[in-house]
């Protein structure tokens, strides 16, 4: 049977981009996958601990069981203060276990082959010719942050998201529809049937 561990980490709550995302991804997915069932864990709402001599294996152990029995990762990765959010980087940290998710002696990663959908959303726009171009840290540090692991993450990515909301921003809300509505369809044919 099919698993999906869908991973949401934004603090917005219902106002969330990335979560109203996610859930989209999730829809998608389970109806590819008929009976397929679904892991959710909310870092936002339960956020994990900062590696720590005492709980680091057995919660490593826990977050790696849930990568290992999923065939798809969708996490929800909005863009904090230039990076991912803290709690993302502490379920990065958790899930880098020697033993664990890599190979010590050959360093090869245990988790590779699991599809991994990164739904990043940004508050402004950090594309080329953007006075923000390459301000974006979460998405290289993301791919690098899980590279030991075998994971390779794919990213859909919303920018703009702000738009709707900070006055300043008025006259970017047609390319901040224009960049929902290419992530929407992004997600919609992630898995879609062939043909």
């Amino acid at each position: 049977m099919s698993n999906l561990l869908h991973i949401d980490s934004s603090v917005q709550g219902d106002r969330s981009v990335s979560r109203r995302l996610t859930a989209r991804a999730a829809e998608r997915w389970l109806a590819a996958h008929p009976g397929g069932t679904v892991t959710y864990r909310d870092l936002a709402a339960d956020p994990l601990p900062h590696l720590d001599p005492a709980t680091s294996t057995s919660l490593s152990e826990a977050l790696i069981g849930e990568i290992t029995a999923a065939d798809t990762i969708v996490l929800g990765l909005p863009l904090y203060n230039f990076g991912p959010p803290s709690t993302v980087k502490a379920w990065v940290d958790h899930i880098v276990t020697a033993g664990l998710s890599f190979d010590p002696a050959t360093g090869a990663g245990l988790l590779g082959g699991t599809d991994f959908v990164a739904v990043e959303t940004r508050g402004g726009g950090y594309g080329p010719g953007t006075p923000r171009e390459g301000w974006d840290h979460a998405q290289t540090w993301l791919t690098h942050g899980v590279s030991l692991t075998g994971l390779q993450p794919r990213f859909v990515v919303v920018e703009l998201t702000m738009a709707e909301v900070n006055p300043a921003m008025a006259e970017l809300k047609p390319l901040a529809a224009q960049s929902l509505a290419d992530g929407e369809a992004q997600i919609d044919a992630l898995w879609a049937p062939a043909g």
